[in-house]
């Protein structure tokens, strides 16, 4: 597999921007992680120790330099708050392929804010790196992340039974894939600056 830098980009939409992670989001990052309620479906637990935060953007850094993918933060233009990420992990050059991933705070939802922001990420993955597929997965109780997938043209393709534990309850997930000749990007997105 040819192995390349991804750029981390810096997007923008009508109402967000997505951008490079750096130090002074490990409190805002913290504060997601930590919430019991917003990783109710993940199959890892809630972040007790702020060090994580800390981790987890030094891992944003390594992900980007190592070229397996980007994991950009989402700021509300309104007001500048952080209000959580979307991130394109996995990238394959050569099978011009990724996966979607993403996660905002509670207070956050309903807005369509992450449908907003990973619309602007696919754009991206689409336009700038010439993919043909992405694919993203979410626990099938998690029907709002279900919906999100959905308005943005991903196909529901399979089941993936009893794949993980999410609070010490076993689960299935919902594979999502969208090609790229069914991508169909809408205005409210611009490209990248």
């Amino acid at each position: 597999m040819t192995r390349v830098l991804l750029p981390t980009p810096t997007l923008h939409t009508t109402r967000l921007r997505l951008r490079p992670f750096d130090d002074a989001d490990a409190n805002d990052l913290f504060a997601l992680h930590s919430n019991a309620f917003v990783l109710r479906y993940w199959d890892a637990p809630p972040w007790s120790e702020r060090g994580r935060a800390e981790r987890f953007i030094a891992a944003c850094r390594q992900m980007a330099e190592g070229g397996a993918g980007a994991r950009l933060a989402v700021d509300r233009v309104s007001d500048g708050a952080f209000i959580g990420w979307c991130s394109l992990t996995r990238w394959n050059p050569d099978y011009r392929s990724a996966s979607l991933g993403y996660c905002f705070d509670d207070a956050a939802w309903g807005h369509g804010y992450a449908t907003e922001a990973a619309r602007a990420l696919l754009r991206w993955a689409f336009d700038t790196l010439d993919l043909n597929r992405v694919q993203a997965e979410t626990d099938t109780r998690n029907v709002a992340s279900a919906r999100v997938l959905e308005k943005l043209g991903f196909v529901r393709e399979g089941t993936l039974r009893e794949d993980c534990v999410v609070n010490g309850e076993v689960s299935d997930s919902w594979v999502y894939g969208l090609i790229r000749r069914e991508w169909r990007p809408s205005s409210e997105s611009m490209p990248a600056r």
